[in-house]
């Protein structure tokens, strides 16, 4: 492999240490690795944040030479470090943005600061058939809830967002209110499989408010009610998890229509975690196919974090000149960052 073509990526904002490498020259991913901690945070019932840091600490390291090792690369390739410096977790993002300012600092190279969400946006762009810009991003995952205009890279404007809960969000505290444990949302997946929605009636939050915005712990509760009633068992329970889930799928859809209506875009582009839900999908590419457009989905190993989509971002920024790299070892992590003010 050619010197100094490499983007390494890191990403540590919650419960998976993440490191990709990213060929600039060549335009395409050569390797990723991605450590999840879901095994020891499933005891709790959710992440903790103290130990999410300290597993990035042990893992991240060994993990980067693991990924330049399945790439044959050296340190010495690497032409940027880009890492994931919010939002999310503050003591996990200072594992990962500590790791990436030294390593650049001791090659000589920039490190380069990424918004989380950013990542997750253009995700699918590492698909063998990725998205022209412009379009509509629809981002679902347990933090967030929100679609974005996108007309380039650096260039997003919000639509809509959630007002509450996100979706991943609302999917994780169901499951844990049916007794699946942690985390919920694949397990209310697999749930809803067994059961017919309709045979509950569950809202469908903000479906015709005129607006994008979105609103899903009114979801969650009218679930918790259900469960109340005289006549609920245990038996029932996939049969509501199939009406949860369809109730989500719906808000999602017509709020993903809507969007393409109001800007006149016709590409939608779906990431983050709860993009890997099969019904999702399927009524997504229904719906969106119904009106001349298109949906695009990440691969399925890219839809959870991973350092992969950082370090294409990062690739990306420098392409596009708006990179803003840091300098003389200063860098700050920002917990909270909304994504439009990660404009160029």
């Amino acid at each position: 492999m050619s010197p100094q073509d490499l983007v390494l990526g890191i990403e540590t904002s919650c419960d998976e240490t993440g490191i990709g490498l990213y060929d600039l020259a060549r335009r395409r991913l050569v390797a990723h690795r991605v450590f999840s901690q879901i095994d020891m945070h499933a005891a709790y019932g959710g992440v903790v944040p103290e130990l999410a840091s300290r597993d990035h600490v042990r893992r991240i390291v060994p993990l980067i030479r693991e990924t330049l090792g399945a790439a044959q690369a050296e340190l010495s390739d690497l032409v940027a470090v880009g890492y994931t410096t919010g939002p999310g977790l503050a003591g996990a993002l200072l594992v990962g943005a500590s790791i990436a300012e030294a390593l650049a600092m001791a090659l000589g190279i920039p490190a380069i600061p990424v918004h989380h969400l950013e990542g997750h946006l253009l995700s699918p762009l590492l698909a063998s058939e990725p998205p022209q810009f412009p379009f509509v991003a629809l981002l679902v995952s347990g933090g967030h809830t929100q679609l974005m205009s996108v007309a380039g890279v650096g260039n997003y404007v919000l639509l809509g967002e959630s007002v509450d809960d996100a979706a991943g969000e609302a999917f994780d505290k169901t499951g844990k209110l049916l007794g699946l444990g942690y985390p919920g949302g694949p397990a209310m997946a697999k749930l809803a499989a067994g059961g017919v929605a309709g045979r509950f009636r569950l809202p469908r939050p903000m479906l015709k408010s005129g607006d994008l915005q979105f609103s899903f712990s009114g979801l969650k509760t009218a679930v918790l009610t259900a469960t109340q009633q005289p006549d609920y068992s245990a038996e029932r329970a996939p049969d509501l998890a199939a009406e949860f889930q369809e109730a989500v799928v719906d808000v999602l859809c017509g709020k993903a229509l809507a969007a393409l209506k109001q800007t006149g875009l016709q590409r939608l582009v779906v990431a983050g975690g709860v993009g890997a839900n099969t019904r999702l999908r399927e009524q997504l590419i229904t719906a969106v196919s119904r009106s001349g457009g298109r949906v695009y989905f990440p691969e399925l190993e890219f839809c959870s974090d991973n350092g992969a989509m950082i370090a294409l971002a990062a690739a990306m920024r420098i392409e596009a000149g708006i990179a803003e790299a840091t300098s003389n070892g200063a860098f700050a992590i920002r917990p909270r960052w909304p994504l439009d003010q990660a404009c160029a």
